[in-house]
């Protein structure tokens, strides 16, 4: 049974740092200054994007931590977003979210033509290689899972349509990376900051621009080990009769099983002609 434990403090309730971190936080935001703009709404959001399949449950102290937020706001929000039913606390501190979080993006995905047209392709590939197939977009400085056909679990964590991976670590990243325009390409480089995950990861903010400029000039990329050890993925992208790059497909193998020349000369001209087929689905489709 969910208990539900109120957890909103009166204004009273509020240390003197809590306080000073909303007045330092206020005077930062960007949004600050634009009357149209809903901070408590952005930072709701903010909220439930704090947690991940690595942190399904966080106390308000942990949300704070993870968003910058000071605590009197973050406890706001819980308290809004656990009377709509978005998240709970059944120990009465520690929250989760609920599956009314899914209604966010559902509507979204079902009427997306990009992951409508995805999915049967995928599904058919995944069979066809007997591997573990995907599409993502580009979202922010991560990308977005929207389409997956699943038929092992390499990674440590559970891939899902929905879930997120940075974009300079993972060959669909790097695939959406290259085909941004310079500028935004360079804004987006200038600001990364770059983790190694394994021995294998490429640090160098340099390197990965070189590494971009040959993942657009061959039209694929593969990543080998750098986002996790025993990973091994290929991606192509899908691109739009204007040649503009609206989503990535991927398929992932063990990298003890699968050799990269293999994904070149096997796997590459299949999930070629998979990306094909979906544009054509989208351009046939009213």
């Amino acid at each position: 049974m969910i208990v539900s434990t109120p957890i909103f403090q009166a204004d009273s309730g509020v240390t003197r740092m809590e306080k000073q971190q909303e007045i330092t936080r206020s005077s930062t935001d960007p949004w600050k200054g634009d009357p149209d703009f809903m901070a408590s709404l952005a930072r709701g959001l903010e909220v439930l994007q704090a947690f991940t399949p690595q942190r399904r449950l966080m106390s308000v102290s942990q949300i704070s931590q993870r968003t910058g937020i000071p605590r009197a706001a973050v406890r706001r929000c819980l308290y809004t977003l656990s009377k709509l039913g978005f998240v709970y606390a059944e120990d009465g501190k520690n929250y989760e979210l609920r599956p009314r979080v899914l209604s966010l993006g559902h509507n979204w995905l079902g009427a997306s033509p990009l992951a409508n047209a995805a999915q049967p392709v995928l599904r058919q590939l995944s069979q066809t290689l007997n591997e573990s197939c995907s599409m993502a977009i580009l979202d922010g400085d991560d990308i977005l899972y929207i389409a997956r056909a699943s038929t092992s679990r390499i990674m440590t964590i559970d891939l899902h349509v929905g879930s997120r991976l940075p974009a300079s670590t993972t060959s669909m990243g790097r695939v959406l990376l290259s085909g941004l325009a310079s500028e935004t390409l360079n804004d987006y480089l200038a600001r990364l900051t770059q983790l190694r995950y394994t021995s294998h990861t490429l640090v160098s903010v340099s390197a990965l621009r070189e590494e971009l400029a040959r993942v657009r000039q061959q039209g694929y990329a593969i990543n080998d080990q750098e986002l996790e050890i025993g990973l091994r993925s290929l991606a192509v992208p899908l691109t739009t009769p204007d040649g503009r790059i609206a989503a990535a497909l991927n398929v992932g193998v063990h990298a003890g099983q699968v050799s990269a020349e293999r994904l070149h000369q096997h796997h590459l001209p299949l999930l070629r002609s998979a990306a094909e087929e979906i544009s054509l689905l989208l351009h046939d489709s009213p």
